[in-house]
This record gives structure tokens, C-alpha cells and sequence, in this order.
């Protein structure tokens, strides 16, 4: 998938700047897309060209303007079309998960604080998606947001973050136990 339908999902959310997107996809998009700011400034240039979305421009006093990018009819029906398409399998490239595969030659001790870190960014994560959901419900449950909710795939995507995270934290306790165990039995 091209980054192209991530800024195009984003702006189902309504107007965006540039730097709102930023923020939108440090925030919820993270957990299924990631994109770098001039990367997303890169893109919604391309989109525009391709009249897939529109920007308007609101003048700031003592800034610079700003742009404000909306998804065009164009962008709405392409980004529909998207959705039809058969999705590639997830294709997980970690590289921590390469320094995990080689603990056995190097220094283990290195391995586990890689481990440890990983866990503290995904508790980090899933507290940043806890204050989402919390955004999201708007003091709803969530059995009545998925009743009466406007739009549910931010929050279907959420929950995927979320159980990516929790699966990350149960993993790297695993790993840390047979970590500890093995340097017991060889003392290393």
C-alpha cells in the first residue's frame, strides 16, 4: 500500500493541515501506517497535482500561511476503489527481532535492554491509544459507540494497535523470562 491511501483515509476524518496529519499519524494512524512529516508533505503535493484532494489557503498573521487539504469526489471514489482491493499479507520487517534471532552470539545482556525498551514504547502506545479511545467514545460505551457511532474504522484500527501493543508487552516478558533463565544456567 502506497502512502497515498493513508493521507486519503486520514482526511476522512475532515480538513487537515500538513502538520494536523503529522499529528493525526503520530497519534492513531501510527498504529497501522507510518509516515514521516516531509513524507506526508511529499504526498499531499502529489495528491493535489492528481486533484485527489484540495487545499485552501488561510492567511495567519505573523505565520505563514497555512494550507488546509479536504479529500475531493475524486479522492473519495479512489480511496472506495482501495477498499475492494485484495490487501497484501503483512510483511514484518524488525530489526529487532534480528538482533533476537543472533542473541546467541552476541551479548545478550545488549538484547534484553533492546527488549526492555520495545516494552516501554509499546506501554507508552498504548497509553497514547487510551486517551484516543477515550476521544473517540465521547463519554459513550462501546457497546453504544458501535451502535451509533459516526464513522467505526478509526476505532476498529485502534483496537488493532491496541492488541498489537499488549501482544507486544506479553511477548517481551516471555523473552525476558527464557533470557533470564538461559544467563542463570550459563552464568553469561
Amino acid at each position: 500500500m502506497s502512502l497515498k491511501y493513508a493521507v486519503l483515509a486520514a482526511l476522512l476524518e475532515g480538513e487537515a493541515s500538513g502538520y494536523d496529519l503529522a499529528k493525526i499519524f503520530d497519534v492513531s494512524v501510527s498504529n497501522f501506517w507510518a509516515a514521516t512529516p516531509q513524507q506526508l508533505y511529499r504526498e499531499l503535493e502529489r495528491l493535489a497535482a492528481d486533484g485527489l484532494i484540495e487545499a485552501r489557503v488561510v492567511p495567519q498573521e505573523r505565520r505563514p500561511n497555512k494550507r488546509l487539504f479536504t479529500l475531493t469526489d475524486s479522492g473519495r471514489a479512489g480511496l472506495a476503489a482501495f477498499t475492494t482491493k485484495q490487501p497484501r499479507p503483512i510483511a514484518v520487517r524488525d530489526e529487532l527481532m534480528v538482533k533476537v534471532q543472533a542473541a546467541d552470539l552476541g551479548d545478550t545482556a545488549a538484547v534484553r535492554t533492546h527488549i526492555e525498551e520495545r516494552m516501554t514504547w509499546a506501554t507508552g502506545k498504548l497509553a497514547r491509544y487510551e486517551r484516543v479511545r477515550t476521544h473517540l467514545l465521547q463519554g459513550m460505551t462501546e457497546e453504544e459507540f458501535l451502535r451509533d457511532g459516526e464513522r467505526i474504522g478509526p476505532y476498529l484500527t485502534l483496537l488493532r494497535g491496541i492488541s498489537l501493543e499488549e501482544e507486544n508487552l506479553r511477548w517481551g516478558e516471555r523473552a525476558l523470562e527464557i533470557l533470564d533463565l538461559r544467563t542463570a544456567r550459563s552464568g553469561r
